[in-house]
């Protein structure tokens, strides 16, 4: 995670300075980055306890982990003197600086992570998302100035992780394995996400870092249910993310013939593929 970070960082700003580089700072995604939002909603997929947060000041905050995550960092490097709110907790003026959609669960597909219970899905941080362009409206003035504001923000999106981890490849509880092959699945999955990201762009993100699906196939869950022998990676799991991850960078590059839009895609996939085989280039 830590070369996720550093690579966001250079490529977004090309520098660090003390003061912030831009105005707001948007997030959209899962468990990785949520830091509050589900703490409220009746889910399984909370983490305001402990030993969540045992190395955040004040404790459990809802952060999956246990101090900053990985936007938490980014923040801080951006220049942010605090982190950023979760939206759920966000009121006016904090706006301003930007807010985090998040939620623990979520996935580009609403049904996906329903088996844990309430979880606020892309569809839904959107609408969010659209509730606080309509207060920031009320606080700039007009369309044209919020407009102009949000241009200059930077925006990250991680979605996709739990369409396959609590859809696809939970097959007792979800049928679209059985609908799908992992070719289809990853262009249905696209097909949504593109409208959902024009939504996104038609709200004023212009500056967007679109995070690929890292390799679930070999996460600790994964390894223990579905490998072989504990240690090596499911690759069926790894091939039916690649298939995404591959229609994700064509999407990059059809977003950014819009006019003012300048999206990325970050390669989370094989950052952690990287960090694998040499973890001690990362620290310990």
């Amino acid at each position: 995670m830590s070369v996720l970070v550093i690579f966001l960082s250079l490529f977004l700003l090309g520098f660090v300075q003390s003061d912030p580089q831009v105005p707001c700072y948007f997030i959209f995604g899962d468990s990785l980055v949520d830091n509050g939002n589900n703490n409220d909603i009746a889910s399984l997929a909370r983490a305001n306890y402990p030993p969540y947060g045992i190395d955040f000041p004040g404790g459990p905050t809802g952060r999956f982990c246990n101090g900053l995550t990985t936007v938490d960092t980014i923040a801080q490097l951006l220049g942010f003197q605090d982190y950023i709110p979760p939206f759920a907790n966000a009121r006016d003026q904090q706006l301003l600086t930007g807010v985090n959609f998040a939620s623990a669960a979520a996935g580009i597909r609403d049904e996906t992570g329903q088996q844990l219970g309430g979880r606020i899905s892309f569809n839904g941080q959107l609408q969010n998302y659209k509730s606080a362009v309509e207060q920031l409206i009320n606080i700039l003035g007009d369309e044209d100035s919020t407009a102009n504001y949000l241009s200059k923000c930077i925006f990250t999106v991680g979605m996709g992780s739990n369409d396959y981890l609590n859809n696809y490849f939970m097959p007792t509880v979800y049928s679209s394995s059985r609908q799908y092959t992992p070719e289809q699945y990853a262009q249905v999955l696209i097909n949504q996400y593109s409208q959902q990201l024009r939504t996104l762009y038609d709200y004023g993100a212009r500056k967007v870092a679109l995070i690929g699906v890292g390799q679930i196939g070999c996460s600790p869950n994964e390894l223990a249910q579905s490998s072989p022998d504990g240690t090596a990676c499911v690759e069926r799991i790894n091939s039916a993310i690649q298939l995404f991850n591959n229609k994700l960078i064509a999407l990059v590059d059809q977003f950014n013939r819009l006019d003012g839009a300048h999206f990325t895609y970050i390669n989370a996939y094989d950052m952690f593929r990287d960090i694998l085989r040499n973890p001690s280039s990362y620290g310990n």
